[in-house]
């Protein structure tokens, strides 16, 4: 009888287009953002199979509130696109955008948006309330949650965790 299921020390060929892959790659930049000391979300954005942009938080770096990994990522895909509109785009972060970012995305026009984690208390995107998807609004995004979601919660737990600590550290607790 001949299996169609590989064994467990075959290699899986890796699918480098796959939501996987590519929430793998906007993790990266969350730990970009981590090693930072910035809140660890990553974003990338992907056209035609090939990331077009890479970001991290950068709010404290930069000291600049807008300075999400979407935003940058988003003023990046539109530098290397040459136009504002994204229609044929994917965005890959690491956290259910806010609303500043989802109002971004939105006007951007981005296809679709792949989230790690959900954030039930100020998400934009299904967690509070979803502006990708507002029947008003002139674009919708399709959205897909919880890619690489455990990783993506325990990136932010273990950040901060450690924030936590120094603060109870310096406060001489």
């Amino acid at each position: 009888m001949v299996s169609h299921f590989p064994e467990e020390n075959d290699e899986l060929p890796i699918d480098l287009t796959s939501d996987t892959f590519m929430m793998s790659q906007a993790l990266r930049q969350a730990q970009k953002a981590y090693l930072a000391e910035e809140v660890p979300i990553g974003a990338i954005i992907v056209r035609e199979g090939r990331i077009i942009a890479r970001a991290h938080n950068q709010v404290e770096t930069l000291r600049d509130a807008t300075a999400h990994a979407e935003m940058l990522a988003l003023t990046q895909a539109q530098e290397t696109q040459g136009d504002w509109r994204l229609t044929d785009c994917d965005l890959y972060v690491t956290k259910e955008p806010c609303p500043m970012c989802a109002g971004a995305i939105v006007h951007c026009r981005i296809r679709r948006v792949i989230f790690g984690c959900g954030d039930p208390k100020g998400g934009a995107a299904g967690g509070l309330l979803n502006l990708l998807q507002q029947p008003t609004l002139n674009h919708h995004s399709e959205i897909t949650p919880g890619v690489l979601e455990e990783e993506s919660i325990q990136l932010l737990k273990a950040f901060f965790h450690e924030a936590r600590l120094k603060k109870k550290a310096g406060t001489g607790e």
